[in-house]
C-alpha cells in the first residue's frame, strides 16, 4: 500500500510508488562518445563513395535527404545513420544486447531501444537476425527449459492462525544508526 511522503514511516520496496517506466542504463553512452562519433563519420563518408553506394542499399534512400549536423554526421529522421563500413552496426548491436547493463533484450525491445538513436535500412530484420543467433538467448528460452512440476495444493486448515509462515530477509547491510 502506497503512503505519501512523511506518512510513510517505514519505507520498503513494497510500499514505494512504482515508476511508470524503469530507467535503463545505456552502456553505449559509457563508450568514448567522441571516438564513436568519429568512427560513424568516417564510415558514413566511406559509404557514400561511388563504389560503395550499392553495398549500402541506399538506392531509394538517396532521394530522401540526410540531415547533416555541424559535426558532419548524417541523420535520418533525427537518428544517426549507421553505415555498413567499420562494423559499426555489429558493434552497436553487440553493445546493446550483450553488455552487462542490457541483459540480452529480445529483438523487439532491442529495436525499440536502438531506433531512438540510430537508423539503417532493414534495421528491424538485422536486429531480429542478430538476437536469433545469440547462443545465450537460445539456451535460456522458455521452450528449452524443463517444465515446472504440477502445483501441489496445500491442505486447507480448519482454524485461523493454525499455520503461520514467515519469510526472513537476512544479510542486509547495517545503517549508520545500527
Amino acid at each position: 500500500c502506497y503512503h505519501l511522503g512523511k506518512a510513510n514511516v517505514v519505507a520498503d520496496a513494497l510500499s514505494r510508488k512504482e515508476r511508470e517506466k524503469p530507467l535503463r542504463v545505456r552502456s553505449l553512452m559509457l563508450m568514448d562518445h567522441k571516438d564513436l562519433m568519429q568512427q560513424i563519420l568516417v564510415a558514413q563518408v566511406e559509404s557514400l563513395k561511388d563504389g560503395n553506394v550499392q553495398k549500402e542499399d541506399l538506392g531509394r534512400i538517396q532521394k530522401q535527404i540526410f540531415e547533416i549536423h555541424t559535426n558532419g554526421i548524417r541523420y535520418h529522421d533525427k537518428r544517426i545513420w549507421l553505415s555498413l563500413h567499420e562494423g559499426l552496426r555489429d558493434l552497436i548491436m553487440h553493445e546493446s544486447h550483450k553488455s552487462k547493463y542490457t541483459i540480452h533484450p529480445g529483438s523487439t525491445k532491442m529495436y525499440q531501444d536502438l531506433r531512438r538513436l540510430y537508423w539503417w535500412p532493414n534495421m528491424k530484420a538485422d536486429i531480429a537476425t542478430y538476437v536469433g543467433k545469440c547462443l545465450t538467448c537460445a539456451k535460456v528460452k522458455a521452450k528449452h527449459l524443463k517444465p515446472s512440476g504440477l502445483l501441489q495444493q496445500q491442505e486447507i486448515h480448519k482454524c485461523k492462525w493454525e499455520n503461520v509462515t514467515m519469510d526472513f530477509v537476512t544479510g542486509l547491510p547495517r545503517t549508520p544508526s545500527g
